[in-house]
């Protein structure tokens, strides 16, 4: 029997343990919180926290680990990466490599010096080492090291920096942010999943991008659909770009997580590229929309068995997916869904029940559920994503009404 060690404990493991089970597989997962999700269905669950390399590598070698994956959590990518070159596993790539593509400022430098496409940046820890240098706004600030849109803010004047500098360096590990030029987009940026063999695309996908205005980070992915509206001209030049860009830094197997927009400048940009999958369910919702199983196949590669090698996507359908989340924190009282929403709901799940507190939607870890639809046709589901309170209410007291309860 082989051993995968999971790093982290999120919800969106579940179908990387169905996966790993169904391969005959025994699962460990590990992080430094014993009441994440998914530590129920492991068979084993080490408190240990996914940051600290060693303490992870002491872990492998003591369960005897044939693979190891931080699938859905950003923070485990490079500890994997370093767990399996210590231990000679299989490996989404060289070490050195998945660093620099896990840190934003080094990743924007490489991509500068390599001839890509790339907003102008930059990296500092203080807002002095900010202000040393030129700045043009609008411009986005973000931790170097965090996903899931935690920290990041847009900012269109010098008296909003100190706030955004300070908000960002508050979730950064190793305290440093990068500043670089906002590049709006035509149409919808793409956030989805890609499948590379021994480096070489074998799955690529775009899609529609979401996010909601009223939210109190309106840079928090909200929702998606597939296929994208981008331009196939311009999703050909991204599939170059990022073949290009795997091939120079020598990756391996791995499901990837790709963002990437159509800039209004007429330039098609890589924004993020990470060697893992990503959060929001996306690995599924592409077994929704095209019948690929790209889970099973990073498992395999995780594992160092024969990889089922997915087929270019074909979309059927016309789906969407939303991250359910709340204007305010409070108290949770239920959830409606106009009729129309209710015909085309393929699977509704909801992390909180009524009376459980619910945080705004600051980061996509204040998500509290996820809906996948099926609608009808095409013109029903872009309606329908382009105005989500048109259709869907989150029911929650605000604070006030909660301690009033209390």
């Amino acid at each position: 029997m082989k051993t995968l060690l999971l790093l982290g404990g999120s919800r969106y493991l579940l179908p990387v343990i169905r996966e790993a089970r169904a391969l005959g597989c025994r699962v460990i997962t590990c992080d430094y919180l014993p009441d994440n999700y998914a530590h129920r269905y492991a068979d084993v669950y080490a408190n240990v926290s996914i940051v600290d390399r060693e303490a992870v590598l002491a872990l492998a070698k003591e369960q005897k680990i044939d693979g190891v994956m931080s699938f859905a959590c950003d923070p485990g990518v490079v500890t994997a990466a370093y767990v399996a070159e210590k231990l000679g596993l299989p490996n989404v790539g060289p070490l050195a490599s998945v660093e620099l593509l896990q840190d934003k400022g080094s990743f924007r430098r490489f991509l500068e010096e390599n001839g890509f496409p790339v907003p102008r940046s930059r990296s500092c820890s203080s807002l002095e080492e900010a202000l040393a240098g030129e700045l043009h706004f609008p411009l986005m600030v973000k931790p170097v090291d965090s996903a899931g849109s935690k920290g990041v803010s847009r900012v269109d004047s010098a008296e909003a920096l100190p706030g955004a500098i300070r908000y960002a360096l508050g979730f950064s590990r190793c305290g440093r942010v990068i500043l670089e030029d906002y590049i709006a987009s035509v149409g919808f940026p793409s956030d989805t999943e890609c499948f590379v063999l021994n480096g070489e695309l074998r799955f690529v996908s775009y899609n529609n991008q979401y996010f909601d205005p009223k939210a109190d980070n309106p840079y928090t992915p909200a929702g998606f659909t597939w296929p994208s509206s981008m331009p196939e001209s311009a999703q050909r030049d991204l599939t170059e770009q990022l073949q290009r860009l795997l091939r120079l830094l020598h990756m391996g197997t791995a499901v990837y997580n790709i963002e990437s927009r159509l800039g209004q400048d007429g330039v098609p940009y890589l924004m993020e590229v990470s060697p893992r999958g990503g959060g929001n369910r996306l690995c599924e919702m592409l077994q929704y929309t095209t019948g690929v199983n790209l889970i099973r196949s990073a498992v395999q590669a995780a594992l160092g068995l024969p990889v089922d090698e997915p087929a270019p996507p074909v979309y059927t359908g016309h789906w969407s997916y939303v991250a359910l989340h709340s204007y305010e924190s409070g108290v949770f009282r239920g959830l409606d869904l106009a009729p129309e929403a209710r015909a085309a709901l393929v699977e509704e799940d909801l992390w909180v029940k009524p009376g459980e507190r619910v945080e705004a939607f600051t980061g996509a870890n204040k998500t509290i559920g996820t809906l996948i639809l099926n609608w009808p046709d095409q013109a029903s589901r872009d309606a329908h994503m382009a105005d989500l309170d048109s259709w869907l209410r989150i029911q929650a007291e605000p604070a006030s009404a909660e301690k009033g309860e209390n």
